[in-house]
């Protein structure tokens, strides 16, 4: 049995943030990943995916995205690359292809952590893992061949014939459109979605998000954490430098041919059942993304931006189409039906009694109930940007803090509103 300080499970761009935190305070640790770093990017992602957020938001501990083109959206493989950069600045302590078998308490204190390659007696842990287990993936999907957002990688890997996609957040409504524009015939099921534009006002959404606090708000400031840390992800796509930003919602999709359809309620047969819910589900995301788009509005009235921007133009209400209740995936040519409807939380190596009764890690700012253990990467973890690349550093700054304090100084990551980069 090896005996070490900090074990961090995990080593994507969260558990790197915590690890490169500790070496910067001298903590003996070490970072463990069952495959390489990055691995859920190099493996769990579609060919074409480039990241949500412009590259100048890619900001970890200590380093900071350098290149020509901050506007820009990163690759999957070139934000492997950018981790990989990171980790040998440090000299990170990973120890990769390590499968987390049990974390359990150990009799003389502290924590008994197994793996494939050996047994490690610890004080601390930091769980990285990110808040995606398993794929959602609905009853009675067995008429067709079933492909979820995680195993999705291009077109050409799915057989000939039409494609329901089931979800409309950023991945299915990705893959819709990167399947229609590869010539085939998709049905899109949405259910509840967070529609924003690409640009608004002639600035990349990211930039008034940050500008107007919105990414910097915390838990504690929502009326409704629970709802909060559910909210569907942003219908987006990353473009690359020099095109002109576009746009990727349901009324874009429909326009370039996709069908929509409502939410996905189960399977007959060959036969696939939606709400007719569609028109409602659209107009509540259009309330949702107004109310932030006059926010934006508000923020450029107040601070004497109105001469140094475009005009306010707003998207389109979606025409939504006749709600269509059964289609029959047989007649209607559908050979595969891709379920991008999220994930749901699975830690069957966590002996420890911090898993809450919806099987996500409970826990205060990273803190848990087991002293000594953590956890990072987890959607609103504290800061509405926990999710995104750049604000993981906040929560990974929390908790080595208390790590090695054993206190949380109130709002150390620094809650108003930052200047735009």
């Amino acid at each position: 049995m090896t005996t070490i300080d900090t074990v961090v499970i995990g080593a994507g761009h969260a558990g790197l943030a915590v690890s490169r935190l500790l070496t910067g305070a001298g903590r003996d640790h070490v970072v463990v990943d069952r495959g390489r770093i990055g691995e859920r990017w190099r493996s769990e992602r579609w060919d074409s995916l480039r990241l949500l957020s412009p590259n100048w938001m890619t900001r970890l501990p200590h380093w900071e995205y350098d290149g020509s083109k901050p506007d820009g959206f990163m690759s999957s493989a070139g934000f492997v690359q950018h981790l990989e950069r990171y980790a040998q600045s440090y000299g990170a302590p990973v120890l990769t292809g390590t499968t987390v078998r049990d974390l359990v308490t150990a009799h003389s204190g502290g924590y008994r952590l197994v793996t494939d390659r050996g047994t490690w007696s610890t004080r601390q842990v930091v769980i990285a893992t990110g808040p995606h287990g398993v794929a959602n993936v609905p009853d009675g999907l067995d008429a067709a061949e079933v492909v979820t957002a995680s195993s999705y990688r291009n077109p050409g890997q799915l057989p000939p014939g039409g494609v329901l996609v089931i979800g409309a957040s950023s991945s299915g409504a990705q893959i819709a459109d990167e399947l229609n524009r590869a010539g085939r015939e998709v049905y899109l099921a949405a259910g509840r979605h967070t529609r924003i534009p690409r640009c608004y006002r002639g600035r990349d959404i990211f930039c008034w998000l940050q500008r107007t606090g919105r990414l910097a708000r915390t838990i504690e400031e929502v009326p409704d954490p629970v709802a909060a840390r559910r909210e569907p992800s942003m219908q987006l796509v990353g473009r690359r430098t020099g095109e002109r930003a576009r746009n990727l919602d349901l009324v874009t999709l429909q326009a370039n041919g996709v069908r929509l359809l409502g939410r996905f309620e189960g399977m007959k047969g060959t036969q696939a059942r939606f709400r007719p819910d569609l028109a409602a589900t659209a107009a509540d995301a259009d309330v949702r993304m107004h109310r932030l788009l006059d926010a934006v509005d508000d923020y450029i009235a107040c601070t004497g931006l109105t001469g140094e921007v475009l005009p306010a133009v707003r998207p389109p209400a979606l025409v939504a189409p006749a709600a269509a209740r059964v289609v029959d995936l047989s007649r209607a040519g559908i050979a595969t039906v891709v379920v991008a409807t999220g994930y749901r939380p699975e830690y069957p190596w966590l002996r420890l009694p911090v898993i809450g009764p919806d099987g996500h890690i409970r826990q205060n700012r990273g803190v848990t109930a087991a002293p000594g253990v953590y956890v990072v990467g987890q959607r609103f973890q504290y800061r509405r940007d926990s999710a995104f690349i750049g604000g993981a550093r906040h929560d990974a700054a929390a908790v080595v803090q208390h790590l090695l304090t054993g206190r949380i100084a109130a709002r150390a990551d620094g809650c108003s509103a930052e200047p735009a980069a």
